[in-house]
This record gives structure tokens, C-alpha cells and sequence, in this order.
């Protein structure tokens, strides 16, 4: 079971077509995740992610993620709450190449978000 920001998801099939219709609608999409807490079968993230849409409009996406794990190391649920601010261009803060987040990118935290 997924939520993602009021839209709740469950099942493989269906995460896997939110997954694409995100991902579709959010373009040239770069994240900077943050280990925000940890214990058994439970995480807690935070973080922020850049990303246009087809019009060219940028945003800034703010959130934080729970995740619950079952025994055999599968997530069986996903929390998200995200906040979208739109920015310029010339707002934007992630600049690397499409793809994962380079070494040398600072951490969230750095970017004082």
C-alpha cells in the first residue's frame, strides 16, 4: 500500500503504473534523499526533487517518506507527503546531469531546503 501526497496506491500492477504516469508528467526529475530515522523493518526519509512539467513550468518537491519492510526485505508500505513549489529556472538548485545523484552533489542539508 502506497499514499503519495492523496492518492493511495496498492498492489505491484498498480505502483508500477503510478510509477509511470509520475514519471511521465515529471520531467528531468533530480532527488537529493536524507536518512531522517531508522529502526526494524522502518525507515523515514526527507527530501526535495526539481522537475518540469510538459509546459516547461519548474518545481521544487518538498516531503518526507515512511517505508515499512516485511520479513523477506519487501516494502509493504509507503507514506509520502510532498509539497510542490513552483520555481524559475533560474531558482533551480540541481543541476547535474539526468540520472543518479553525482558524489560530489553536497547533501540535503547543504542546501539549507
Amino acid at each position: 500500500m502506497w499514499r503519495n501526497r492523496s492518492q493511495f496506491v496498492s498492489g505491484r500492477a498498480e505502483i508500477v503504473d503510478f510509477l509511470k504516469q509520475k514519471w511521465n508528467r515529471e520531467l528531468e526529475y533530480r532527488l537529493i534523499k536524507s536518512l531522517w530515522a531508522f529502526g526494524d523493518n522502518r525507515i523515514a526519509v526527507r527530501f526535495a526533487y526539481e522537475w518540469h512539467d510538459h509546459s516547461g513550468n519548474w518545481f521544487r518537491s518538498y516531503g518526507n517518506e515512511n517505508w515499512e519492510f516485511n520479513e523477506s526485505g519487501l516494502m509493504v508500505r509507503r507514506l509520502a507527503s510532498i509539497n510542490d513549489v513552483p520555481i524559475t529556472e533560474a531558482d533551480r538548485l540541481f543541476h547535474w546531469e539526468l540520472g543518479p545523484r553525482p558524489n560530489d552533489i553536497p547533501e540535503l542539508e547543504e542546501f539549507r531546503l
